[in-house]
């Protein structure tokens, strides 16, 4: 099946992934497609990854709604990797999947897949190249804080979990650093922007 030029866009919390997305979208028509949506996709009531699910872990984790409750779901397999790794086993290749069809759906010469995780989870085959979306972590504690009203140690907890910054840029074929300044932010997307309409021209589809 043919699929448009994909471009990976990662980052660490709070460095502004979807802002960078809504530029190129904004700006220039691309598609976005965001891996924490198609996640939760996934396990929509009615789906076959609910309902497998359920039957792993049980109907205590739906809601009075029969949706999927995931604070229940989370608090059973933070601390055990066996039930998380049982988890990912159903829920992975179901978001793959998802991904691959939301591609196949393109019509922009090119678009963008949100993976907040990509530097953890190794290579991903749909992606042809990857932009990191960077920022000092200083800044990106202050946008944490801010924007979930969380304190220091909460903010530093959770991006101890991410991959370093050095590890994101590791994996970066092109980067944006997203530190505060709108007018260089725009610029840099629509270079950017060149680049990709003539790498997607060259890319058979």
């Amino acid at each position: 099946m043919s699929r448009a030029y994909v471009i990976g866009v990662t980052g660490g919390i709070g460095s502004g992934k979807s802002t960078i997305c809504d530029v190129f979208a904004r700006r220039h028509g691309i598609a976005v497609i965001d891996a924490d949506q198609v996640a939760r996709e996934v396990v929509l009531p009615g789906s076959d990854g609910l309902a497998a699910i359920v039957r792993t872990f049980g109907a205590e984790v739906l809601d009075g709604e029969g949706r999927l409750d995931r604070a229940r779901l989370r608090a059973i397999v933070f601390a055990d990797p066996a039930k998380r790794s049982a988890l990912e086993a159903i829920t992975h290749p179901a978001i793959r999947q998802r991904m691959r069809e939301h591609v196949e759906a393109v019509t922009s010469a090119y678009c963008l897949l949100g993976i907040p995780l990509l530097a953890e989870g190794g290579k991903n085959p749909l992606i042809d190249r990857v932009l990191v979306v960077d920022c000092p972590e200083a800044v990106q504690l202050a946008r944490v804080k801010a924007r979930d009203n969380l304190t220091d140690a909460e903010v530093t907890a959770i991006m101890a979990t991410q991959a370093s910054r050095e590890a994101r840029l590791r994996i970066a074929d092109d980067v944006i650093l997203n530190d505060g300044d709108p007018a260089a932010l725009a610029g840099r997307v629509d270079d950017l922007h060149a680049m990709y309409l003539s790498l997607a021209a060259a890319h058979p589809r």
